[in-house]
């Protein structure tokens, strides 16, 4: 009989081996059942052989699962296969992409620190710092992302953090991260970037200098809008204070919606690949229609950091933004004409989103926030899915008719 199931049979056959094939098989730890696929623990707690085994295990003594809010194995192999993809030392999951920067925060920041988030970032993001985490003494300034002299200029001696979407969301800004990352660390400050709109597949932060990367896989990770979560991924001893953070406070993922994103990232390259070859075309073809005023995408080369997009990503992404002549009445117009993409504020999905940002996602920020962050009432935002090219292109038609 096969002995595939033996542990850590799997991870140290996996050494050396390309991303394609981490994505599929990183992190999986069979059962002595021999089960091919990813076992599902649906358990919130687990039987000890004693009293001293469960005394052992509550205190680190020992190896093994005490508790689903902060040990399952569904959850340890979703983390696992994340981490080789990020090359990171270890990742940790947990109930949303905002809760994993609410843990990055509350893990590594105290009252009286100081972080920088770049202007760029999901209105939730903001609506986070400012609403929630400034009232327990952290102090926030929001620099511009791609100008890393205000970046410089911004640091206060308290800076502990610096946060950044790259590309952003939704104009598809860019910082160069390498850069940022030096500037971050010859002041003794971390770097965690936003990897949500790439993901490891187009890019690999952690490689670039960054300390922390993070997602919400609710998003490309998941590729199909099946479920919630997010993730951090880092160095080790970082990655430690958050796991004491969720352990305690318990915004951690599902074993259910970590088995999802397991079988998500099985097809993660393939998907982005084929993403953002659509978005490139889409973004090319409304670049040539009457009616836009302005496509933000990376991978156009009037996109004024092109030339960074393709040193740091290996492609552009599946997200194109653009401006419509007429405001936000015209924007609407055009979101309400359209017959295949569905509308609604996700994105990642195989099927295309289309969506009102300065509404609906950045609806929450005041004007002034969202004219910071170039949220215009004319915006309108794509994620591109797996559809015929052909019929999005149609479907973006019948749009630019309505105005």
């Amino acid at each position: 009989m096969s002995e595939n199931w033996e542990a850590g049979r799997l991870d140290s056959d996996l050494e050396g081996v390309g991303f394609d094939t981490l994505a599929v098989r990183a992190g999986q730890q069979r059962t002595p059942e021999g089960e091919h696929g990813e076992a599902m623990f649906l358990t919130s707690s687990y039987v000890f052989r004693s009293a001293a085994d469960a005394a052992a295990r509550f205190a680190g003594e020992v190896p093994g699962n005490v508790y689903s809010r902060y040990t399952n194995p569904t959850v340890r192999a979703f983390e696992q296969r994340i981490a080789a993809l990020e090359g990171a030392e270890q990742a940790v999951a947990t109930a949303s992409g905002m809760a994993a920067i609410l843990a990055i925060v509350m893990s590594l920041c105290s009252a009286g620190d100081h972080v920088l988030v770049s202007r760029s970032v999901f209105g939730s993001t903001i609506s986070l710092f400012e609403k929630y985490l400034k009232r327990f003494g952290i102090e926030v300034d929001y620099p511009p992302l791609a100008d890393l002299d205000a970046w410089q200029a911004a640091f206060k001696s308290n800076t502990k953090l610096l946060f950044v979407e790259s590309p952003s969301n939704p104009l598809a800004e860019l910082v160069d991260i390498a850069a940022l990352a030096e500037i971050a660390h010859a002041r003794d400050a971390l770097l965690v970037v936003d990897n949500c709109f790439c993901t490891p597949a187009l890019q690999q932060p952690l490689k670039l200098g960054a300390d922390i990367v993070m997602h919400s896989a609710t998003k490309f990770i998941d590729g199909q809008g099946r479920g919630l979560g997010g993730v951090v991924a880092g160095r080790k001893a970082q990655m430690e204070l958050v796991v004491g953070f969720l352990r305690t406070a318990g915004p951690t993922l599902s074993p259910f919606n970590a088995w999802m994103f397991l079988k998500g990232l099985e097809t993660l390259r393939v998907r982005m690949q084929a993403q953002s070859a659509a978005a490139l075309e889409l973004a090319q073809w409304l670049e040539t229609q009457a009616g836009i005023e302005h496509v933000y995408y990376a991978g156009l080369p009037s996109h004024p950091q092109h030339e960074l997009a393709k040193r740091q990503q290996s492609a552009f992404g599946a997200v194109v933004s653009f401006e419509v002549a007429g405001g936000k009445e015209a924007a609407w117009r055009f979101i309400d004409a359209t017959r295949v993409i569905s509308i609604t504020t996700n994105l990642g999905d195989t099927k295309s989103t289309i969506a009102h940002p300065a509404t609906t996602s950045h609806g929450r920020l005041s004007p002034q926030e969202r004219a910071n962050a170039g949220i215009r009432d004319s915006l309108i935002r794509v994620a591109v899915g797996l559809e015929d090219i052909a019929d999005l292109k149609a479907d973006l038609a019948r749009g630019l008719a309505a105005i």
